[in-house]
């Protein structure tokens, strides 16, 4: 495997459903970078203010839960640590997933949040998923992609994760989740989802995972190491 000389940051930008999480893991295992889940971040602020009983109409509260939250991302699972508690299952229900969209559209969560990230990916090469990476958290990431699919397929492919955890949610259910989700990703006043201008778009509607995988490998290769193998 060639390695880079230098700190590396990828960062993977789009909706739910996309597929950002699966080829995210899959790169940073290929390429020995850490792998960073924004998204898990925020599920496990919502997941503590759940808990807590807490209104996320109170946005200092909120604000004050993100900053005051002990969240460790750790690569041998992966696993995910919420003031050294395994939350890994626990953020990834439903509700969990409704109320961290709910969360994410706090300016000072994700003001809080984006801090950390910067911190995690200062440390070391990291591939790093969400919704405004490229834009906010790293806009000056080595590589970046903006993966898109169809929104037919973003919700079978949701619902094939809710199925794989033992959950049977509706399609109804899931599909409205996803437009809602859209919705609020994509207009929100804080960091709202959009495609970086130096961002390379993919449409992983009809791709396989190894398809998908190899694409950004190109680019990965193309801008880190004069094209050469890098993996």
């Amino acid at each position: 495997m060639t390695k880079p000389l230098r700190r590396v940051v990828i960062a993977i930008d789009g909706p739910a459903g996309a597929g950002k999480s699966t080829i995210a893991r899959r790169l940073a295992a290929r390429l020995g970078f850490t792998y960073i889940d924004s998204g898990a971040m925020y599920r496990a602020v919502a997941l503590w203010a759940m808990r807590q009983s807490a209104d996320t109409a109170d946005m200092h509260r909120m604000e004050t839960l993100a900053r005051e939250a002990d969240i460790e991302l750790q690569p041998d699972g992966p696993c995910i640590l919420l003031n050294s508690e395994d939350v890994t299952t626990a953020i990834r229900t439903p509700e969990v997933g409704q109320q961290a969209s709910v969360v994410a559209v706090i300016p000072g969560v994700r003001r809080a949040l984006v801090e950390k990230q910067r911190a995690l990916g200062a440390r070391t090469s990291v591939i790093m998923e969400g919704r405004d990476i490229g834009t906010v958290v790293f806009p000056d990431a080595d590589v970046k992609i903006f993966l898109d699919a169809d929104p037919q397929e973003r919700v079978a492919r949701r619902l094939r994760d809710f199925r794989g955890q033992g959950e049977a949610p509706p399609l109804e259910a899931v599909s409205a989740q996803i437009e809602e989700r859209d919705r609020r990703d994509r207009t929100r006043a804080e960091a709202p989802l959009t495609q970086a201008p130096d961002a390379v778009y993919i449409d992983s509607t009809s791709l396989t995972l190894d398809q998908v995988e190899e694409e950004i490998l190109k680019l990965v290769r193309a801008r880190l190491t004069n094209g050469k193998d890098f993996s």
